[in-house]
């Protein structure tokens, strides 16, 4: 919410009504575009899955901070990323 003067007194302007109030300054164009932005979100499931999902509160392992560090490591040493391809290869060899 967002405080303003009225008639000379403080008016609360609510999130709707700011809406509102850009909604009314949108070309056409920029209105269709908002629209079918708005109505993708409130529709796909997969962005509502990911919106909706619970934050990851997991604690850090010592295996994931060792990771972390190997991969801070190879970084720092310019070392190239390994490709799918060749991961691929490395996982059907073993």
């Amino acid at each position: 919410m967002e405080d303003g003067f009225r008639d000379g007194r403080i008016a609360t302007v609510t999130t709707k009504e700011r809406l509102h109030k850009l909604v009314d300054e949108l070309s056409e164009q920029e209105a269709d575009d908002a629209l079918r932005y708005i109505a993708q979100r409130r529709e796909d499931p997969v962005i509502a899955a990911f919106r909706d999902a619970p934050e990851d509160d997991e604690p850090w392992t010592e295996s994931d901070e060792s990771a972390m560090a190997e991969v801070e490591a190879d970084r720092a040493a310019g070392t190239p990323p390994i490709s799918l391809d060749e991961l691929k290869r490395e996982l059907a060899n073993e």
